[in-house]
């Protein structure tokens, strides 16, 4: 897995490879991070390969903790691993972002 923040209001995490429980911890103080700092903090997922339970808990961790700094985090570009999960969960209208399938 590869991230690479950019900077300013409108921030963008760039997620790349595996979303899973080998990976979550090492990228959860990243997403943390960005949450934090933008004022529009958005989620790039297009190159995300695959992904896990534990991926997905910190997709919902994410939106749970803008929610909690008065923010919404976007989620862009959703890879096909990711709609696959969203909608195997039932998920796709929690997370109310455009999902392209």
């Amino acid at each position: 897995m590869s991230s690479t923040p950019a900077s300013g209001d409108s921030q963008v995490l760039h997620l790349a490879g595996e979303l899973t429980i080998y990976t979550a911890a090492e990228i959860k103080p990243q997403l943390i991070a960005v949450l934090e700092s933008a004022a529009e903090p958005a989620v790039d997922l297009e190159a995300v390969s695959e992904v896990d339970t534990a991926g997905l808990q910190l997709l919902i961790l994410a939106k749970q903790e803008a929610q909690r700094l008065g923010k919404q985090v976007r989620y862009l570009n959703h890879s096909s691993a990711v709609v696959e999960i969203l909608e195997f969960c039932h998920l796709s209208d929690r997370f109310a972002d455009p999902i392209a399938s």
